[in-house]
């Protein structure tokens, strides 16, 4: 359920994007395309490979045995602002800042410290999204495709997590992989920053808002996507029966209407006679 207190909230953030767009907000950022296809976990994983489907598409998240799988919103934020800064600067090196306190309220992110503080867990998300590597393989009755790429090929973090204001003598970077970096700049997904940021606080609505602009930049005629295929792309921690398919379908038409709160175009999603029906719509960012 929605409290009032969030409703609110996301009304007027709603309220803001819709006074003026993305362009003349300087809000409009990006996200690689391949992990808007199929994403990286909710929840944090006992293994060390993650696998979603989405069609005929399988993504495969491979992460450090000593570092594990990034997962939830963390990472998301993070990856949507290196994708932006990749597509704005044409640079695969991207400079991080001098301290973690600004670099995270870039994202929108408050900085508490302690054991589960924000300070802690954006450097371990950090460190687990740096240390990961993609495959993904597409099948079907004729043909077969792939492609595979590491996240980073290297990754210096400076800052000293007790003192997050302090500056740093190095700057923090990420230079990203050439193979992902070339994917990134390619075939970027336009979005709205403040969506994402209005939406931090559920992994699964920053799948879907992001999804659903992308997937209505090139929708042309009514599609109903069946649950059960919609479970495999977003839910995969939930289980294949059917009280996991409903819980599935409870989280992602709640997580639904808060994307629909930001994003008018969401509300064109509607329950189908055995899935979720999109309309053409307009995306939330036009391609530039």
């Amino acid at each position: 359920m929605l409290n009032q207190e969030n409703v609110n909230k996301l009304i007027t953030q709603a309220l803001a994007i819709e006074e003026e767009n993305a362009k003349e907000a300087g809000a409009i950022s990006y996200m690689a395309r391949i992990l808007v296809q199929a994403t990286i976990p909710h929840s944090n994983q006992d293994v060390t490979t993650f696998e979603r489907t989405n069609g005929k598409l399988s993504l495969a998240i491979m992460g450090h045995p000593k570092v594990g799988l990034p997962y939830g919103t963390y990472p998301r934020l993070l990856l949507a602002w290196l994708v932006t800064e990749a597509v704005k600067t044409k640079k695969s090196t991207i400079i991080l800042g001098n301290t973690l306190s600004k670099f995270m309220a870039e994202l929108g992110l408050k900085v508490t410290g302690g054991r589960w503080g924000t300070i802690w867990r954006m450097r371990d998300q950090m460190q687990r999204l740096f240390s990961a590597s993609v495959s993904c393989v597409y099948i079907d009755d004729v043909s077969t495709g792939g492609i595979g790429f590491n996240i980073a090929k290297e990754y210096h973090l400076w800052w000293n997590p007790k003192q997050p204001e302090q500056a740093d003598l190095w700057q923090s970077s990420v230079t990203l992989s050439q193979d992902f970096f070339q994917e990134i700049v390619d075939r970027p997904v336009p979005i709205d920053m403040r969506a994402l940021r209005a939406l931090k606080d559920s992994s699964m609505a920053l799948d879907l808002y992001c999804w659903l602009t992308y997937r209505f930049s090139y929708l042309h005629h009514e599609i109903e996507i069946p649950w059960g295929l919609l479970q495999t792309q977003f839910g995969a921690s939930y289980a294949q029966n059917n009280q996991g398919r409903f819980q599935f379908k409870r989280k992602l038409l709640l997580q639904l209407k808060k994307v629909a709160m930001i994003y008018d175009g969401a509300s064109k999603a509607r329950i189908g006679n055995y899935g979720l029906i999109l309309t053409p719509s307009k995306s939330h960012v036009k391609k530039i």
